[in-house]
């Protein structure tokens, strides 16, 4: 199996070019491959397919072999994959995903894409669709306790679920412990990717995330996204926001009028490489 090795900011995947190659248990490759000790090493698998709704199809896999429905890091990855290795000579592209169909602008310096925008869609807020278990309408700074502890959470789906923590301080945030609490709590049928939050400013906030499946990773490009709806939501942002990951900062905007996210962020090549 012919694979790259892609990151963007650090959330590290294994693509494979399924127009032209055949995964079979794409479930038990994306653990094997994943592991950074006897495998390849990544957060994930995801496999680029023709799709007969979006010019291309991302499958993607986390790290354990939980079927993901998006990733925003990713799917700017996948962009410039097929536009590098000459899939595609478009710098506008649809991808269909789980979480919905994903259009991206592709900005290109000498031949390769450097930076994707992705209009990411209309945040959900809705508990049912997220999901959450919660009688209100939507879950904005709602109380939650974990191993005994009260959380204040906001509930934002961007195609995958999400719970938004803002703290005082991540840097020194004990993950490793609370991010399993969080990720299996009863009130996320589902499990839930967890963004712990500390606002800095108007326009800019630090995060990390716990992603169910994989862990703490360096980024999650569809955390940013919720995270900043839901500062908007909270009202400690303006609508335009750089998030700052432990991998690097993506520049998120959520139009209201539109009622739409959009992502900015850079797509890297690690490596290409053959698994036997």
């Amino acid at each position: 199996m012919k694979f790259t090795k892609m990151q963007g900011l650090g959330n590290d995947y294994v693509y494979v070019n399924c127009l032209k190659e055949i995964v079979e248990n794409p479930s038990e490759v994306a653990v094997k491959v994943s592991d950074r000790h006897f495998g390849i090493g990544s957060d994930g698998l995801i496999l680029i397919r023709p799709s007969q709704v979006a010019d291309f199809e991302m499958e993607m896999y986390n790290a354990d072999g939980s079927r993901g429905e998006m990733c925003g890091n990713g799917i700017r990855c996948v962009a410039k994959y097929v536009y590098d290795y000459g899939l595609t000579d478009k710098t506008n592209i649809s991808v269909e995903t789980l979480g919905g169909i994903k259009y991206l602008e592709l900005a290109v310096e000498d031949g390769k894409v450097k930076q994707v925008k992705v209009d990411m869609g209309k945040p959900i807020l809705k508990p049912e669709l997220i999901p959450i278990v919660s009688d209100r309408d939507a879950v904005i700074d709602e109380p939650i306790f974990v191993d005994g502890m009260e959380y204040r959470i906001t509930g934002v789906s961007m195609g995958n679920p999400h719970a938004i923590v803002f703290m005082n301080d991540v840097k020194n945030l004990e993950i490793e412990k609370i991010g399993p609490l969080f990720e299996k709590h009863e009130r996320f049928p589902k499990r839930m990717n967890t963004e712990f939050v500390k606002v800095l400013d108007r326009n800019t906030v630090e995060m990390r995330v716990w992603e169910r499946g994989s862990g703490e990773t360096l980024a999650c490009g569809t955390g940013a996204c919720a995270t900043a709806v839901a500062c908007v939501l909270n009202g400690v942002t303006d609508e335009e926001v750089t998030v700052k990951l432990l991998g690097g900062d993506l520049h998120i905007r959520w139009d209201r009028e539109q009622d739409t996210v959009f992502m900015t962020g850079p797509a890297e090549v690690v490596f290409d490489g053959v698994w036997e």
